[in-house]
């Protein structure tokens, strides 16, 4: 008899590992990290809660969920085809996306912004052409375009979420030569396949020559967000380039430079994924701790 207990006791122990198992799971990596609805009251023009307010007479741009090519600012690299889908957002089918959000003539360029999308992966494809190995989203800012023809206007904080559930940051300070090692590398949830989550990266300056980062998570796609990185570049953090190559490029950066200047290009990336987007914003921001804490 007390052997049949003692299964039966386990059979449920094992049953309720299984459930939450299939929960998607996330770990804040610091305290006051969860935006609740009880201290954050600011959306933007399609709903989301905003994690800092927008600056007095600052830019703002949204994705035109009609038809995103409808817009002079925006361009995507090799013109794929977008499809639209029966719940009004967009997919995107090849494995090389960049969504890029430009500065046009009289307008101010991209330096202190929350980036904001929803996402939903819909399949990775096999790595075959792409040099890229990661299976990412990732939203940047802070440089201009990225070829290899002007290497050194290709400066950005790339903040990325990866198929897997892991995020983290990468600068960048030419291309293609000047990338760090990744930071605050860190897996905060389970599998992207198939469900909708809310991804925000925001960068903005501090005590004169510092850059804060940071990015959040709608992992329930529910409009509640969880703060998910957050560090400082104030200095240290060095291209992985071997010296002989980074300064080929002539950039004249020190291999460790803060990007404190603006950019007139920022980018919502994807590598080696199909997938579904919708509501893409950017915002030019006044930071403001205590919206948050």
């Amino acid at each position: 008899m007390k052997i049949i207990l003692v299964a039966y006791i386990l059979l449920i122990l094992f049953s309720v590992y299984l459930f939450q198992s299939e929960l998607p799971i996330l770990y804040p990596t610091t305290s006051h990290a969860l935006v609740s609805n009880e201290n954050h009251e600011r959306y933007d023009k399609f709903g989301i809660r905003e994690i800092y307010p927008t600056k007095v007479n600052g830019r703002e741009w949204y994705v035109n969920m009609e038809n995103p090519k409808d817009d002079e600012s925006f361009a995507v690299t090799f013109n794929p085809n977008l499809t639209k889908l029966q719940d009004g957002s967009w997919r995107v089918s090849v494995p090389v996306v960049r969504m890029n959000v430009k500065t046009l003539e009289g307008e101010t360029n991209w330096k202190n912004v929350e980036m904001t999308g929803y996402a939903k992966i819909a399949s990775v494809i096999k790595n075959s052409s792409n040099k890229v190995i990661e299976n990412d989203l990732t939203w940047y800012a802070r440089g201009g375009k990225h070829n290899p023809g002007i290497p050194c206007e290709a400066t950005a904080y790339m903040g990325g979420l990866y198929d897997n559930g892991k995020v983290g940051w990468k600068k960048e300070l030419w291309f293609v030569g000047g990338y760090t090692d990744e930071r605050q590398s860190n897996k905060v949830t389970n599998s992207l396949l198939d469900r909708w989550i809310g991804w925000k990266v925001v960068i903005y300056n501090i005590n004169n020559n510092e850059v804060k980062l940071e990015s959040y998570l709608d992992n329930t796609n529910s409009n509640y967000w969880v703060r998910v990185t957050d560090l400082v570049d104030d200095g240290g953090w060095y291209a992985k380039m071997p010296d002989s190559n980074f300064f080929d490029a002539g950039c004249s950066k020190d291999k460790d430079s803060i990007i404190t200047n603006s950019g007139s290009t920022a980018t919502f990336r994807s590598d080696n994924l199909i997938w579904d987007f919708k509501n893409l914003s950017i915002r030019e921001i006044e930071p403001d701790k205590s919206s948050y804490q």
